[in-house]
């Protein structure tokens, strides 16, 4: 989850507090964010501002295939380099810093902040590297969706047993909510 849908994950907690709080039930829980750190993720967009986003048009999608990501990668704005020893990085370029915090071994981000601090960073080292890492990153990912997007027949079956999971799971929320707040099932 986003650092950018931390709101809507807020006012699902007011609903749920607020519900449980109103028919003295403990029905429904507070929902936390799922991540795999402590802090939400925002991931920075590559035209060196804001988030990366569809609507942006600033992203890189799991699905690209590695030449993408490439041309991508080497259209990822920076400044014009850094001037003095130990200067903080611009928006732009600590954007890309933060992608590959994301997805490059801590050494080659080292290798990279060190050239940066020492103002012989070649930015389009710096990007090659990353589009690398982001392409070593989402192959599998991007190999497993191209695998399962192929078998129809499986989709298939996950669409219906989804559908039935959330119908049983829908009926049986509903089904606590009515007697929760006094209205007989239907």
């Amino acid at each position: 989850m986003g650092k950018d849908q931390e709101q809507h994950l807020e006012l699902a907690r007011v609903y749920a507090r607020r519900f449980n709080h109103t028919y003295n039930v403990d029905l429904f829980p507070e929902p936390v964010a799922f991540n795999f750190g402590d802090n939400l993720v925002k991931v920075p967009g590559l035209d060196g501002t804001g988030k990366m986003g569809k609507s942006e048009g600033n992203c890189i999608y799991l699905t690209d295939a590695p030449d993408v990501i490439r041309k991508k990668m080497m259209k990822a704005v920076t400044d014009s380099g850094p001037t003095v020893p130990n200067q903080e990085p611009a928006e732009s370029v600590q954007n890309l810093f933060t992608i590959m915090n994301l997805v490059s071994k801590p050494e080659t981000v080292t290798f990279f902040r060190e050239q940066y601090a020492q103002c012989s960073i070649r930015y389009g080292d710096f990007k090659k590297q990353l589009a690398e890492d982001i392409v070593t990153y989402f192959t599998p990912i991007r190999e497993k969706y191209e695998q399962i997007f192929k078998d129809k027949e499986y989709l298939g079956k996950v669409a219906v047993r989804g559908c039935e999971k959330a119908r049983e799971s829908a009926v049986k929320t509903m089904t606590e909510v009515r007697k929760a707040i006094g209205v007989r099932n239907m």
